[in-house]
């Protein structure tokens, strides 16, 4: 009798605890989810050149221009400003750009964006930005996607080391060029 009540008694406890686990409280999904893009882009391959961790902000009848305007710094995506790191040193761009991790900020333009590497941490939007914190900055090419894209998005394409990296939303397309 004695060890049905025990064992009764750990029930009851481990219950009791598993309560408490349960009843944790998370936040809904994001309006404007994390995500990641990297170069090569197979999850499998460990050894890479270039990672973006950044949030996807939708258009949802917007413009492009509304919530990016052209001529201001923007955060590259919704919520913290995109972080992008490279594994070891690079050419972004075209110019030289050591091994670490960095803030991506964008200036959009009609046809061009300007691309920031900025050593801002921990940044919330591009509101306290300050160029000289910037490393370095590069010329995006401008062109026009084929289909429109209702979230943003940071895509990687290439062979090698040598890749670029494709800013879309809406009907725009910005390239820049990653060589390691």
């Amino acid at each position: 009798m004695k060890k049905r009540i025990f064992a009764l008694a750990i029930l009851m406890v481990a219950v009791l605890f598993s309560n408490e686990i349960v009843a944790q409280k998370f936040q809904p999904l994001d309006k404007s989810p994390m995500d990641a893009a990297a170069f090569p882009s197979s999850y499998r391959v460990s050894d890479k050149l270039v990672k973006v961790i950044y949030s996807r902000p939708q258009l949802k009848g917007r413009s492009v221009a509304k919530l990016a305007p052209a001529g201001k710094v923007w955060r590259t995506g919704a919520n913290e400003a995109a972080e992008i790191t490279f594994y070891k040193d690079a050419k972004f761009g075209g110019k030289d750009v050591k091994a670490g991790t960095y803030t991506l900020f964008t200036i959009p333009g009609d046809n061009e964006w300007t691309v920031i590497l900025s050593t801002a941490k921990n940044v919330w939007g591009s509101y306290f930005y300050k160029d000289s914190e910037d490393v370095v900055r590069v010329t995006g090419k401008v062109s026009k996607s084929e289909k429109p894209i209702e979230a943003f998005s940071i895509a990687f394409d290439g062979e090698d080391n040598n890749a670029t990296m494709y800013l879309g939303w809406g009907d725009t397309l910005v390239s820049v060029s990653v060589k390691g």
